[in-house]
């Protein structure tokens, strides 16, 4: 009995340690989020009840881009040209985006996915929480 419940408390460890994420569930990604909460080092949260802008994301074949985007009451979005682009990779069974620029490069490791959610942890060891963007559409 003890020899059961070793294994079967070793198979969920295993379990809950994996990120679990999928080649396949990446292209979750694509579409419009906005930040939910974020969680500091020291176990901190700000939680965001309203944003201003929002983030889209496209990803395809592990590359893809994020642009800040404006949404309008009449569910168009204001935008620039600037895109933030990344690569996807994985390592040790975790996918990061590997974020270039001019000015930078950074790492963010991808915590959660699922259809409505997702986290990211930067390297400064700070958590954010997005869920999807529902539009607010007033117009007639």
């Amino acid at each position: 009995m003890k020899s059961k419940l070793t294994i079967i408390c070793l198979v969920f460890l295993s379990y809950a340690c994996s990120n679990g994420i999928a080649e396949k569930e990446l292209p979750l990604l694509n579409g419009y989020w906005e930040i939910e909460k974020v969680t500091f080092p020291d176990g901190q949260t700000k939680d965001y009840t309203v944003n201003e802008s929002v983030d889209y994301i496209q990803i395809e074949q592990l590359k893809g881009f994020r642009k800040k985007v404006k949404p309008t009451f009449n569910g168009t979005y204001i935008t620039n040209n600037d895109a933030e682009y990344f690569t996807l990779f994985k390592k040790e069974n975790q996918y990061f985006f590997n974020y270039k620029s001019n000015l930078s490069d950074w790492t963010e490791s991808l915590q959660t996915l699922t259809k409505d959610h997702f986290s990211v942890t930067n390297e400064d060891d700070i958590t954010y929480l997005y869920k999807r963007y529902e539009p607010i559409n007033i117009s007639k």
